[in-house]
């Protein structure tokens, strides 16, 4: 007789914020250089409550960092906790933030668009053509991060970004996550970041 399993069906780790991270990562030269990153993020619950945030470092931008949020505690906890691991760029405190609105058309079955609207400046995010999603699990201590991430990732084939209607002329390109067909541009949705329990 087979006993039933004693393994707890609850993640011990502590929740840090749960919503979405979808990035493009541009290159004029298939990923050798980089170009443009732009970090985007929902985020639906972390200790500094809710809201969209941009973070972008871009040959549009002349290479400097543009952080874009409605809703500014969100967009410097994201720095603090967890920009200063992915890319410290972005993680700077003294960069200003500016008001912008956020609206998201479309979906992964066909073209997902993400627009930011400040006061200057008019963003608008594509990606298009998707490889098959997958779910993107590291656990507190992957990559040498001391917190996780799990996430289900849409990569893209196809992505671009317009500031302003002036389009960035790099591409995304292709990635391997584990064993799986990536790109540098993804949906990252379903996206929960986790501490350590204890």
């Amino acid at each position: 007789m087979t006993s039933p399993s004693t393994a707890s069906p609850v993640d011990p780790n502590h929740v840090l914020m749960t919503g979405e991270n979808s990035f493009i990562r541009l290159s004029p030269d298939g990923g050798k250089t980089q170009s443009d990153r732009f970090s985007h993020w929902r985020v639906l619950w972390c200790p500094a409550g809710a809201g969209h945030v941009l973070f972008a470092k871009s040959s549009l931008t002349k290479d400097a960092v543009r952080i874009y949020s409605d809703h500014e505690p969100v967009a410097r906890w994201l720095q603090k906790e967890i920009e200063s691991l992915l890319f410290p760029a972005f993680a700077d405190p003294a960069l200003p933030v500016a008001k912008a609105e956020f609206t998201r058309s479309g979906g992964a079955d066909y073209k997902a668009v993400e627009t930011i609207k400040a006061a200057d400046t008019l963003i608008e995010m594509v990606w298009r053509e998707f490889l098959p999603p997958f779910v993107l699990n590291m656990p507190p201590g992957s990559a040498n991060r001391p917190i996780g991430v799990f996430s289900t990732f849409f990569p893209a084939r196809w992505a671009q970004v317009a500031f302003n209607n002036h389009v960035a002329s790099g591409k995304p390109w292709p990635e391997k996550r584990g064993e799986r067909d990536s790109s540098s541009a993804c949906l990252a949705w379903s996206e929960t970041w986790v501490r350590p329990g204890g």
